[in-house]
């Protein structure tokens, strides 16, 4: 397992220096949003879930989570509006009065790792990004799946030595899997995000 620290955003932006979470308009945002294609696709995902202040107790409000995603074959598909890039498969949260958000996405396919040969398919992510009010954004932890075979015993007992926090349990309900992920805010925020990859 490597882990690296840094998110392939680049892909998504024209200005190095501009994260995508900005890419919105904020009075569109509310605690609900659904990822493009979300409708044709067949592993559909509810991640659902509370964020808290650091002191893990109290739900923090209006604090945008951005994610954003490789499609189901693993690829990041990039678009382009008004000359700006972005990568399709993203979408925007802001936490209500009760901490609590809620994204409709699907389970992405697993990306090729970088400087691999023969190239090999990596572990399953979903990238996101937080914005607390009144402070510069930060990466979280990605989201990854318990399930994912790509994950090996080594590498979860590494994620659990780096107090890991980005690992999503998924349930089946009905023709959707479900994650509750409760995010608890750093008191700072970090300089370094760790991505963990095979």
């Amino acid at each position: 397992m490597s882990v690296q620290f840094l998110f392939p955003q680049e892909a998504s932006i024209n200005d190095k220096n501009r994260s995508p979470l900005y890419d919105y308009s904020e009075i569109h945002l509310n605690s609900t949003d659904t990822i493009p294609s979300f409708e044709t696709q067949e592993n559909k995902l509810k991640i659902t879930g509370t964020i808290y202040y650091s002191d893990g107790i109290t739900p923090a409000k209006d604090v945008i989570l951005y994610i954003y995603q490789p499609n189901a074959d693993g690829d990041f598909i990039t678009l382009k509006t008004n000359g700006k890039k972005y990568i399709e498969h993203r979408a925007w949260v802001k936490t209500n009065a009760e901490g609590q958000y809620t994204i409709y996405t699907f389970i992405p396919g697993a990306p090729y790792e970088p400087l691999t040969y023969p190239r090999r398919r990596g572990m399953k992510q979903i990238l996101p990004v937080i914005k607390v009010p009144g402070q510069p954004e930060y990466d979280f932890d990605a989201f990854i799946f318990d399930d994912d075979t790509a994950i090996s015993e080594r590498c979860r007992k590494k994620l659990e030595r780096i107090n890991y926090k980005g690992m999503l349990s998924l349930k089946k309900i009905g023709d959707m899997h479900v994650a509750v992920k409760d995010i608890v805010l750093k008191e700072e925020n970090p300089s370094n995000t760790v991505v963990a990859s095979l």
